[in-house]
């Protein structure tokens, strides 16, 4: 008799012995071991760690005492454990108005109970409330390529060409390219529309795995967890890179305590408050457990792609308060590798559970609920991998592993080799990419997609995929810390008469909520609250740290100055747009100080102020040119003036001026702003800027407006917050808005038009706010708009409203003329109003080379560059830069003169030479030369010398090609040292000679290029 076919194995299933068995592909791929996901890769349980100072509740800010708790601690020795210590913070609550940061190993931060102890993070900043962060790790620059052809998910082992540089426990990391092949198998590198601007491209989606090496045998490696997507040659193999120092943090936690954001009240969709509870970024084997947020915008917790082995677990995250819409309510988000969020609960969220760009996994979200989600949880980014949602209940919404196209900024392939396991949802889609497979087993749900699916409508066995992972790996040991919220176990339709009468009973009162569940974690482990330790009063609080001291820009005898040294050095222009946040987009990314990308800092990102002027200083890039960005939302680089069907708004975020209002929807989906209101977060960074300008001696050079959003293309004005269809103002222009060709926009005339009441009074209000924001910041100086062509009667509206601001204030500020040369002219011949104006700047036109005059007319209703195609401008020249600075030098000697037109960073000597202020001139390195050339005046001067001078103080000449330099000293009696000085690296060379007053002086030079000549004054 012939015999049966044996019976086909499912992917995974328990063996007679108990532990599990997986099926693997022809390739050997199967689904990933999960179980090193977590604190310790799933190891060893979270800690009790020893109190060793206590923080009492007290009114007030208590920022200075918890971060000083925190500081002490860290100070402290590591035990055997690699702990130093907990800052245990007593019952009561914390008004936090900064950031708590933890930034050194062993060190944990524990309230006395969710419902005891509650840090509320107070004012408008959107700083983390809590940031857990070390220092990035550096890597070599050698990358030892792998020789085994192709490596399976969920492998361990693998060859490379040579070891020499490998040694076991030493850190690495795994890189898979994403080439050109394996982008066009995927069919991501084109989305449709003919339009190739969102497809991925070659080097954009590779992954990263922070690996730590076991075992080494030959060339063959064993590292400390599994891979998540295969590597294989036909795509790029792959490759070791050695971690050269590894100076992330461990061993930190954050525990037992509430987090609470205040907000505003009245708007229901405020944003002007805290982003993100808890951020994890460079950091290993760290926690956050037992906490309930309440009221973040962006994430109660976010964990950073430089994050590894992270647990949260029992946590809560109610009522966020923010626009529905893309970047905020990321409830729980990890972008990291080896995270394990479990018994977690969120309301009201938009992408709850979520793993983001490339994240290398494995992560695992084990136990969760989400209830009346906005969005769906799962993957959000491209080609997360290793992703398991085991038990994870989605009230109301989605999961999702898909192909999100286009969407999210050209995320496409979101999910690889990742798994929903007994999950239930209104909806799962569950799609397998090439190259990959995706499963989905016992899950309850309408379903969608070609993933792998099992057993749906199931209830399958082990219950936990990650439990049942972590016991097959590390035995019974693992029992204890095995927590599920109990479920009924009688499931039979037709139980017994006795049965049915005690379900009958239990159905009387509501089943268990998994809320519930985790408030009871303490009934679970207790932990430790009572302490002899001493509080930081005793111990000592930590010094405040005096802001530095600020020196005042001012303007004397027509020079801009701070402490009598005149300003020079280059000038950085702000981006307008930058179209993404992803690493690929950061590469040659530049400063700014309004751009917002939420969870994320950095250059290209929410920009560190701090180290934006400490950039500018290293680089000698004296002024800060601010304005306000070209639109909001990323969506709109496509230049499409359609409305939005949602707020799926995509980062980065040149944030705006004005407030959301929180009601009504906007053409981008968030809600309409408010005209008479502002946003604060924007106001505050550049605030904090012209704070820091102050201190170290730089400028800011504030555009009140921005006028390419109301000239040129019309996707410019599409979002624009002054359109009608964008604000509850009424602000009267028209609507369905005109667009010239159905493309082009002319709103200008009627912006400028300050004869129409609402816009007069939005534009009076709106000027006075850009002074009162820097009433008490000296290195502002303030212009009426960037690329501004407007008429002469709105430039005469915004010098009467600074006026009538100032005389009210009894305050002057700054006041820079920046327009076309007619307006700039009849500004300058009114004397009411010239006198309000400090700083000519020369920027909307140039005498050309030749020596005409380019100078389009104002108010003409065309851009810059649109002048600029009718008339195409020649270049300048270092005579004619000098000309037109000098002429309004002499001519209105009490002001500053700036040169921001054709050629002003290449011929930037002169401008400074003429007499101009902000000239772009490098550092010059001897500090006295700034001081004397304040008190200098141009002589005359003709090519191919000029010449600045003071009898008393000294002269500085600039020579373009001469073997002889002349210097008329026949009004001194003074001696002077002579410096040469290169004009293009600043740098000052005395020479031997000396020369005195009294006569004609004749310098001899060797040089056949440009060069400076100082004459610095000395004693005879």
């Amino acid at each position: 008799m012939a015999q049966k076919p044996p019976k086909k194995q499912p992917l995974v299933y328990q063996t007679e012995q108990g532990t599990l068995a997986y099926t693997p592909d022809s390739l050997g791929n199967r689904i990933p071991d999960f179980s090193y996901c977590g604190y310790q890769a799933g190891e060893t349980a979270i800690p009790d760690v020893a109190i060793q100072v206590l923080v009492k509740s007290q009114k007030g800010d208590a920022t200075h005492r918890i971060q000083s708790a925190i500081d002490y601690v860290s100070t402290l020795p590591l035990d055997a454990n690699g702990f130093r210590g907990t800052v245990l913070l007593g019952k009561g609550v914390f008004e936090v108005s900064g950031q708590l940061l933890l930034h050194n190993s062993g060190v944990v931060l524990r309230g006395s109970g969710t419902n005891e102890t509650i840090i509320v993070g107070m004012g408008t900043s959107r700083a983390h409330l809590v940031r857990i962060s070390g220092k990035n790790a550096s890597t070599s620059k050698t990358k030892i390529r792998i020789t085994t052809p192709y490596i399976p998910v969920n492998a361990q082992t693998f060859k490379v060409e040579s070891t020499a540089q490998l040694k076991v426990g030493g850190a690495v990391q795994i890189h898979r390219p994403s080439t050109k092949e394996w982008i066009q198998r995927l069919g991501t590198d084109h989305f449709g529309g003919g339009v190739t601007a969102l497809g991925w491209k070659p080097n954009q989606r590779d992954i990263f795995w922070d690996r730590t090496i076991v075992s080494i045998s030959g060339n063959e490696i064993t590292i400390d967890a599994p891979l998540t997507t295969a590597l294989d040659t036909a795509f790029g193999g792959g490759s070791v890179i050695p971690i050269i120092e590894k100076s992330n943090i461990t061993q930190v936690g954050v525990e037992n305590l509430s987090l609470v954001s205040t907000f505003d009240k009245t708007n229901p969709k405020d944003e002007d408050h805290r982003w993100v509870g808890i951020s994890f970024e460079n950091v290993q084997d760290t926690w956050a457990r037992r906490i309930v947020f309440k009221h973040f915008a962006g994430s109660a917790v976010s964990v950073l792609a430089t994050a590894r082995r992270i647990t949260v677990e029992d946590c809560q995250a109610l009522t966020p308060v923010s626009e529905i819409g893309g970047e905020r309510r990321y409830t729980f988000f990890t972008q990291g590798q080896q995270c394990l969020f479990q018994r977690l609960y969120a309301e009201n969220g938009y992408h709850d559970f979520a793993v983001g760009y490339c994240a290398a996994g494995p992560n695992a979200f084990v136990q969760c609920e989400a209830h009346l989600p906005h969005s769906f949880s799962g993957t959000i980014d491209s080609w997360a991998s290793g992703v398991l949602f085991d038990i994870v209940n989605i009230d109301g919404h989605a999961l999702r592993f898909s192909n999100l196209g286009q969407d999210g900024q050209g995320a496409g392939w979101t999910a690889a080799n990742s798994v929903f396991w007994q999950c239930t949802a209104a909806k799962v889609e569950c799609y397998s990419p090439p190259t990959a497979q995706n499963w989905a087993l016992g899950t309850w749900a309408q379903f969608a997609g070609d993933g792998h699916w099992a057993m749906s409508n199931e209830h399958i066995k082990p219950r936990s995929l990650y439990y049942a992972q972590l016991k097959d790996r590390l035995g019974e040991t693992i029992t204890s810390r095995t927590i599920l919220m109990p479920t009924p176990t009688e499931a039979s339709s037709s139980p017994k008469v006795e049965v049915a009468s005690t379900l009958t009973q239990s159905a009387q009162t509501p089943a268990l909520s998994l809320s519930e569940f985790i408030h009871k974690a303490p009934e679970r482990q207790a932990l430790t609250l009572e302490s002899n330790a001493k509080t930081i009063e005793e111990i000592g609080l930590k010094p405040a740290i005096a802001s530095p001291l600020s020196s005042v820009l001012q303007l004397k005898n027509g020079r801009l100055t701070r402490n009598k040294a005149l300003l020079t050095g280059k000038k950085h222009e702000v981006p307008w747009w930058n179209g993404s946040a992803r690493p690929y987009g950061l590469t040659n990314a530049k400063p700014h100080i309004t751009r917002f990308v939420p969870r994320m800092t950095g250059n290209g990102l929410t920009d560190d102020l701090e180290e934006v002027s400490n950039w500018m200083k290293i680089n000698n890039i004296l002024t800060l040119d601010h304005n306000y960005g070209l639109w909001y939302d990323r969506r709109r680089d496509d230049h499409e003036r359609i409305r939005r069907m949602d707020g799926e708004v995509w980062a980065p975020f040149y944030e705006l001026p004005f407030a959301r209002s929180g009601h009504e929807t906007a053409w981008d989906g968030l809600s309409k702003y408010d005209l008479t209101k502002y946003n604060k977060w924007y106001w505050s960074r550049l605030k904090e800027f012209a704070t820091l300008a102050d201190q170290k001696n730089l400028v800011l050079l504030h555009q009140h407006y921005f006028q390419h959003n109301i000239i040129e293309a019309g996707a410019h004005y599409a979002d624009f917050p002054w359109r009608p269809a964008n604000n509850l103002n009424h602000t009267g222009f028209p609507e369905p808005v005109p667009y010239a060709g159905d493309k082009r926009i002319f709103m200008a005339e009627q912006f400028y038009d300050v004869s129409h009441p609402v816009r007069k009074k939005l534009h009076r209000a709106y000027i006075r706010q850009c002074l009162d924001n820097f009433a008490f910041q000296s290195g502002v100086i303030h212009a009426i708009s960037a690329e501004f062509t407007g008429p002469l009667a709105f430039v005469q509206f915004w010098l009467d409203v600074i006026k009538e601001w100032e005389q009210e204030k009894k305050k002057n500020v700054l006041i820079a003329l920046s327009t076309t040369k007619d307006v700039q002219d009849a500004i300058l011949s009114d004397a009411s109003r010239a006198a309000v104006v400090d700083v000519i700047d020369i920027r909307y036109w140039h005498y050309q080379a030749n020596g005409s005059i380019y100078a389009p007319i104002g108010g003409q209703n065309l851009a810059p560059r649109q002048h600029a195609r009718l008339t195409p401008p020649k270049r300048s020249s270092f005579e004619q830069v000098y000309r037109a600075v000098n002429e309004y030098r002499q001519k209105y000697p009490q002001k500053a003169v700036i040169y921001s037109a054709d050629s002003f960073d290449a011929l930037g000597w002169a401008v400074f030479m003429s007499g101009g202020s902000l000239a772009s001139i490098p550092m010059i390195n001897d500090a006295h030369f700034a001081k004397d050339v304040a008190l200098m005046t141009p002589f005359t001067s003709q090519s191919p010398q000029w010449t600045l001078g003071n009898p008393d103080i000294g002269y500085v000449v600039y020579c373009e090609e001469a073997d002889e330099i002349q210097i008329d000293l026949r009004t001194t009696k003074n001696s002077f040292l002579v410096y040469f000085i290169n004009p293009k690296t600043g740098q000052a060379t005395p020479q031997e000679q000396r020369i005195r007053g009294g006569e004609m002086v004749k310098i001899q030079t060797t040089s056949t290029t440009p060069l400076v000549v100082w004459l610095k004054k000395t004693n005879p």
